[in-house]
């Protein structure tokens, strides 16, 4: 399970330079000839991973996905990021209300389903991805790149 960054970084001539990314790809300490930067669109960030998060990944396909789980990868708006923290912080200040507001999926490959601190370890870790996300937000609620879910079971 992932949550990716990307950073749209085309260049084009009618933006100074200076609000332009200048991007350069390397091997060995020097430029590597088969790659044309020109032409590179998006710089692509890790932001999350989970492993069997089950509870995480059902809330994706839920409220991301439109109930298909299909592995594919989805837009993922600011107020989305703010939805599924807000809900990890209440199951943090108030355990009992993880039946209702992250249940357990079962599944092929989705790990165990019981509320315990492996359920919490997850709860937290979406917690950290969400709040450096979110840190990235201007005053108008805007991220300066694009974020992404995409799960592989």
């Amino acid at each position: 399970m992932y949550l990716t960054k990307k950073h749209y970084v085309q260049r084009w001539e009618h933006i100074e330079d200076e609000k332009q990314f200048e991007v350069s790809v390397k091997r060995g300490g020097k430029d590597y000839p088969h790659v044309d930067t020109s032409k590179i669109k998006y710089v692509e960030e890790e932001a999350g991973y989970w492993r069997k998060a089950n509870a995480i990944h059902g809330w994706f396909v839920e409220n991301v996905q439109d109930g298909v789980d299909d592995c594919g990868e989805y837009w993922v708006s600011p107020r989305q990021i703010e939805e599924i923290y807000t809900e990890c912080r209440q199951v943090l200040e108030d355990p009992d209300k993880a039946k209702e507001l992250l249940p357990t999926r079962s599944g092929f490959f989705f790990g165990d389903t019981d509320y315990d601190e492996w359920y919490i370890r997850d709860i937290e870790n979406t917690v950290a991805i969400c709040e450096n996300i979110l840190n990235d937000m201007d005053d108008n609620g805007r991220l300066p790149y694009e974020v992404y879910y995409q799960s592989s079971w």
